[in-house]
């Protein structure tokens, strides 16, 4: 793809999120479209925030499911950028306008208190540079028309994101194995989605890792105070104007969602 196609696919990505009109796949608006290509997109728009005004406070990693990586043709997670308008507290009312083709999913936020600037980060720096982790839900959705995306349109529309919602209550990864911890999340009361952190890459700081090494080698690096979504623990679910959802982790609490308003 030519310099001039990677703006058009960012164009596209913008008005659709604008106007609330999904577009069609990108890998078939654009057949020669590969991961650097998407990647590529995704940095446009991601320069285009910071020159707006936005504020990039951390990053998400998809795609940790292995059955998730094996229906895309994939065997790597993806990420995506996470900025200030997009963190909700708990609670807080998510206006629904402005959203498109929701599901939520329940995953581990970390917290960091250490920049992570070269390639080459091992768990126990991962580790040592994590302040604490909090329960999440990630809002995720899709600027692409019915969900049906492969892995270049989900990377391009930067990791299907929408917003996210953490916990308050702080808790030291000391003494917790996250591999473990299981997940429930309901909505409305009822049990929607269970899992836990194995569901991750094996384990939720696995996934870091590769985030971690990942950034840094694109020159993005994780820095002190950057929020680190995971990646789910469970099944992604549909969300309606309206609904509440409650996660629950075990070790870390719970954390709510709750859609409504313009």
């Amino acid at each position: 793809m030519s310099t001039q196609d990677h703006l058009a696919a960012a164009d596209a990505l913008l008005e659709a999120a604008r106007t609330g009109k999904a577009i069609p796949p990108l890998r078939e608006t654009y057949p020669d479209f590969d991961g650097e290509d998407a990647y590529a997109v995704q940095e446009i728009n991601t320069r285009r925030q910071i020159e707006n005004g936005g504020r990039l406070i951390g990053r998400k990693i998809g795609l940790t499911a292995r059955s998730v990586q094996r229906q895309l043709g994939v065997d790597q997670p993806d990420f995506g950028m996470l900025f200030g308008h997009m963190a909700f507290q708990d609670g807080e009312p998510i206006g629904w306008s402005h959203l498109m083709q929701l599901k939520v999913e329940a995953e581990v936020a970390l917290v960091l208190d250490r920049d992570l600037p070269e390639p080459g980060i091992t768990t126990a720096q991962l580790l040592r540079a994590t302040a604490f982790a909090l329960p999440a839900i990630e809002v995720v959705g899709s600027r692409i028309a019915d969900w049906n995306i492969g892995f270049v349109d989900t990377v391009a529309d930067n990791a299907s994101s929408s917003a996210f919602v953490l916990g308050n209550t702080p808790v030291s990864l000391v003494g917790i194995d996250l591999r473990l911890a299981g997940m429930v999340m309901e909505r409305g009361g009822d049990q929607v989605s269970l899992g836990a952190g194995a569901a991750c890459l094996g384990h939720p700081i696995n996934a870091a890792v590769w985030l971690a090494n990942t950034m840094a080698s694109r020159g993005r690096p994780l820095m002190a105070g950057d929020v680190v979504l995971t990646g789910a623990l469970g099944p992604m679910v549909p969300a309606r104007d309206g609904d509440v959802f409650e996660a629950r982790i075990e070790g870390l609490g719970s954390v709510r969602a709750v859609f409504g308003g313009k």
